[in-house]
């Protein structure tokens, strides 16, 4: 009778076997944007190979991504000679890798500890002439979005809305205003330049994103005490022609150069989550990382899909996307600071925490991030609390840092150096 069993057990087995084998399996698919397509098979599979035994581990090739982020965590100086070749050798690098070697540059130029708490404040919403398909501030999806066009708010208030930010920790302070250019704008170009020089007054630091903007203009906001002009270029120069068309990548590039030139700081970064591969997040890289000086900061934003627009059904970026973006920009550009942005509200403590160590060291805080929600001061406070972090001063920068020898065991001090010096 166990015979009979085992028997029909086996019988029964081959069967379930013989189904599975038959029926192509499907696909996983991968949780970071990936360059080739998703392929599913027509022909059912072949028949399953006999193990084989583990075989050892092979070293990096010569070369290889390994190597090129080991090469560029040792770095002692900025270079913006970057090939997209190489930024695409690092980007590959096996994540945790990574990570790591971006952790170990951050720490050669910046103080780790240290997050930089930027207040953004819409200071005119809507009505923009302009199409990208990401923006509710377009009044081409004005229909579709319910968001109303505003006038430039008053001096006063938008200084009431900067010491709020200041007294709750925050340091820098920008400013973003709904349109395409500043051309014919003479009331509001002033009115900003008062903006400006009263957020100076506050020993803040100031940033601005008014669209395109030449030279002349400019230098006005520099000599109101402008310290950084936002500008992003949002994605690599392949991907951006699906997601602006009344706007040229050579057009954002000669604002940059334009705000370069007048010696202003440059700030310029790109949104994640606009239907593009990896191989764009290696170009918006190359991008900014071949400027003639890298940018002041780089802003890493996730699309928040907004209902209305043109992007408004799209899934989250995978956060492995967001995080490898992050440790690539920070080895090609040592010196930058790279702020998570927009849809930092959808990451975990622990995501934000990993993006810190990977080399991140600024955010958005505070009411409201333009159109969008933003992490709040009080909840900022408390994470940074929490893993020991601390507010960045005012107009603190990037630099190679003396690399100081580890502090003797006897001058930590505390049982732990007790029972160290104990179990020795």
């Amino acid at each position: 009778m166990a015979l009979l069993k085992g028997s029909r057990y086996i019988t029964q087995t081959a069967a379930a076997h013989s189904r599975r084998a038959s029926t192509p399996p499907s696909l996983r698919g991968f949780s970071t944007v990936i360059d080739q397509p998703r392929i599913v098979p027509t022909e059912p599979p072949p028949p399953p190979q006999q193990p084989q035994p583990p075989q050892p581990m092979q070293a990096p090739r010569s070369g290889g991504a390994l190597e090129a982020a080991n090469r560029a965590a040792s770095a002692r100086e900025v270079r913006n000679t970057w090939t997209k070749d190489e930024i695409r050798e690092v980007y590959n690098t096996p994540l945790m890798e990574l990570a790591f070697k971006s952790a170990t540059i951050h720490r050669k130029f910046h103080n780790p500890s240290e997050i930089q708490m930027c207040t953004l404040m819409n200071i005119k919403t809507g009505g923009c002439s302009e199409d990208c398909s990401y923006c509710a501030q377009s009044s081409r999806y004005a229909k579709t979005t319910g968001l109303a066009a505003t006038k430039l708010s008053s001096v006063d208030s938008v200084l009431t809305a900067a010491r709020t930010a200041k007294s709750n920790g925050s340091t820098r302070f920008c400013m973003g205003a709904a349109w395409r250019d500043m051309r014919g704008r003479k009331t509001s170009l002033r009115n900003i330049k008062a903006m400006v020089e009263g957020v100076r007054g506050l020993d803040m630091e100031v940033c601005v994103t008014l669209g395109m903007i030449d030279q002349a203009q400019a230098e006005e906001l520099r000599d109101a005490g402008l310290t950084a002009y936002n500008h992003n270029v949002d994605t690599s120069r392949e991907h951006y022609p699906s997601v602006i068309t009344t706007r040229s990548y050579d057009e954002r590039l000669a604002t940059l150069e334009a705000v370069r030139t007048a010696g202003v700081n440059v700030c310029s970064g790109g949104i994640l989550g606009l239907g593009e591969k990896a191989e764009d997040h290696v170009g918006l890289i190359h991008t900014v990382g071949t400027l003639r000086e890298h940018p002041e900061s780089f802003p890493v934003n996730a699309l928040v899909p907004i209902k209305g627009t043109p992007l408004g059904d799209r899934e989250p970026i995978a956060f492995d996307a967001m995080l490898r973006t992050i440790a690539t920009a920070r080895l090609v550009m040592p010196k930058t600071i790279i702020r998570i942005a927009a849809g930092r509200t959808t990451m975990s403590e622990e995501k934000q925490v990993l993006c810190f160590m990977a080399g991140a060291n600024a955010v958005f805080t505070g009411e409201k991030m333009l159109t969008t929600e933003c992490n709040g001061w009080d909840e900022d406070k408390e994470m940074f609390q929490r893993y020991g972090l601390q507010p960045m001063k005012s107009f603190e920068r990037g630099h190679l840092r003396e690399e100081q020898p580890a502090a003797p065991l006897e001058i930590l001090g505390g049982d732990y150096a007790h029972e160290q010096t104990a179990s020795a």
